[in-house]
């Protein structure tokens, strides 16, 4: 008999990010254990930085789909992980346990940054976080 996998939805607000490195991260490390789904408030597309900081690690998120939340209301989420504040704010109400844990925003840090260079540490160092935190899971979900 085969253990049933934890389902997973990390929120965001618009899916081009921040969620989307966060499903990335399982499907590369925890795909055995969590099913997982990413979505936004709104839906703003995948951001270039993150799908080249996520394949300097060798996992490919390019043929993952921005979605909105709204694609995903009938599907049942053990977690739903809110990962910005805006998100935790706005989330709605979801049948599953919800929880924030925020991170930075890349673009906004990479905003003033001159060269792309620059521009891709802050994706880098949210990345790192974001696999931090995903190592974690889902030990770390249980109360």
């Amino acid at each position: 008999m085969s253990k049933m996998k934890t389902t997973i939805l990390f929120l965001c607000t618009g899916n081009s990010c921040r969620s989307q490195m966060a499903e990335g991260w399982i499907r590369h490390l925890k795909g055995d254990e969590i099913e997982v789904f990413s979505a936004g408030i709104e839906k703003n597309g995948l951001n270039p930085h993150a799908v080249e900081v996520m394949a300097e690690t060798g996992v490919d998120i390019s043929d993952q789909e921005s979605n909105t939340i709204d694609e995903l209301a009938c599907t049942k989420f053990d977690w739903i992980i809110t990962l910005c504040g805006h998100a935790d704010e706005t989330c709605p109400n979801l049948p599953g346990t919800k929880i924030h844990q925020g991170f930075d925003d890349p673009p906004k840090l990479a905003a003033e940054m001159r060269s792309k260079e620059q521009r891709l540490v802050p994706y880098r160092r949210v990345r790192d976080k974001i696999r931090d935190y995903v190592e974690t899971l889902p030990q770390s979900l249980k109360c």
